[in-house]
């Protein structure tokens, strides 16, 4: 497993796991600081239920990282979001730089 070089691992997010849905909404797991690489450009994506939404930020981490959909993280610029597609890109073996790509809201 090839994962992403360390030199583009330029911006650091505060990752809180999604773990389920309490009496009062949502709960997260205790927070972690995540290296990362982040991309603010709006694109549309689909969330979890299929509909299309807008995303403001993709964001790049190593692919052990956790956070799932709906967990919330906080962008270097103090702005919290929440997380709308999780997606493992891992090359199976094969030299790709693999990764967890992170769009938010």
């Amino acid at each position: 497993m090839a994962d992403l070089p360390a030199y583009l691992l330029r911006h650091t997010v505060t990752v809180e796991p999604l773990t389920g849905e309490g009496p009062y909404g949502p709960e997260y797991g205790p927070a972690a600081e995540v290296r990362c690489f982040i991309d603010d450009k709006r694109r549309l994506v689909r969330d979890k239920t299929g509909a299309q939404v807008v995303s403001e930020t993709t964001v790049f981490m190593p692919l052990a990282t956790t956070c799932p959909v709906g967990s919330r993280v906080t962008l270097p610029t103090g702005r919290e979001s929440t997380v709308l597609t999780s997606l493992r890109r891992d090359g199976g073996g094969l030299p790709t730089p693999d990764h967890l790509e992170v769009n938010l809201q």
